[in-house]
């Protein structure tokens, strides 16, 4: 019996080694699924924050064109402006003089 009880003894010292050696794995894999739970999370915040820098420098972007369209209409309607005021000047001028297809802006009669 005493034969026995070392194979007895050493059975159960590899079976409670084996527990713990489970024991260890279950803990270290809720250790690493909380990790990857918490860089998941970690991830998720960073996407959405780059989502947000992206959708606010995409808006800025948009003001930016708009304001630089803006200021081209502006200056395309300034220049219109000016050269509707030189023609009409010399419509008139040709008017005066009685150039005939002359229009006299006062009156939008052509001669």
């Amino acid at each position: 019996m005493t034969i026995r009880f070392p194979k007895i003894l050493a059975l159960s010292a590899v079976a409670a080694l084996s527990m713990g050696a489970v024991g260890c794995t279950e803990t270290e894999q809720q250790r690493t699924t909380a990790e990857a739970d918490a860089a998941g999370d970690s991830v998720g915040t960073a996407s959405a924050e780059a989502g947000q820098e992206l959708k606010e420098g995409a808006a800025a972007a948009g003001e930016v064109l708009e304001s630089g369209a803006m200021k081209a209409a502006q200056a395309v309607e300034s220049g219109a402006g000016d050269l509707a005021d030189r023609l009409e000047a010399k419509q008139a001028e040709a008017a005066a003089q009685g150039r005939p297809g002359a229009v006299d802006p006062v009156t939008d009669e052509r001669q």
